[in-house]
């Protein structure tokens, strides 16, 4: 049975995912001990393109965004580096963020809201949401109001902070 999490946002909103461990485990290792940590509780999603992905997982609101590191780095666990992982990045599955560099995952994570094929074998995937509300929820952050904050763009301007992010058992 797939672990399950929720991200209930600040403004009520909420998206369920379940993951996935045979297609990424240590990814979903990762993921689930950040949250049971509460590292997610207060982040925001700092970068949201409609027709594409909403990424959360690393920053913070403190009048603009406040980089949140990850204790550590995880190892990429899709094809081009070495894993079988054939999770295809469609509308609601979620995935691992990381740097040019393929072993960079830490906390980031994004959720695509359109097929996102080009990325399958670049990115692990690990999960998907779990109902059509959930998928709603994620295509509503990506068309918000974005603009510039330092050196990010597509950056909300009225912030999209996940309040509570959490297994449900």
């Amino acid at each position: 049975m797939a672990q399950k999490v929720r991200i209930e946002f600040e403004n009520g909103s909420i998206i369920n995912l379940e993951l996935y461990p045979e297609y990424a485990p240590e990814t979903v290792e990762n993921f689930v001990a950040l949250v049971k940590d509460g590292f997610y509780d207060g982040v925001c999603f700092h970068r949201v393109i409609p027709d594409f992905m909403v990424q959360g997982g690393g920053f913070e609101w403190k009048n603009g965004l406040s980089d949140k590191k990850a204790p550590k780095t995880i190892k990429g666990e899709f094809k081009s580096n070495g894993f079988d992982n054939d999770l295809h990045h469609a509308p609601g599955v979620i995935s691992m963020a990381r740097t040019m560099f393929p072993n960079s995952a830490s906390s980031q994570f994004f959720i695509c809201v359109a097929d996102c094929g080009f990325l399958d074998g670049q990115y692990a995937a690990f999960g998907k949401v779990t109902d059509e509300e959930s998928l709603k929820t994620a295509i509503e952050i990506s068309q918000v109001d974005t603009g510039r904050w330092g050196m990010h763009s597509d950056v909300p301007t009225s912030p999209v902070v996940m309040k509570r992010v959490y297994i449900v058992e």
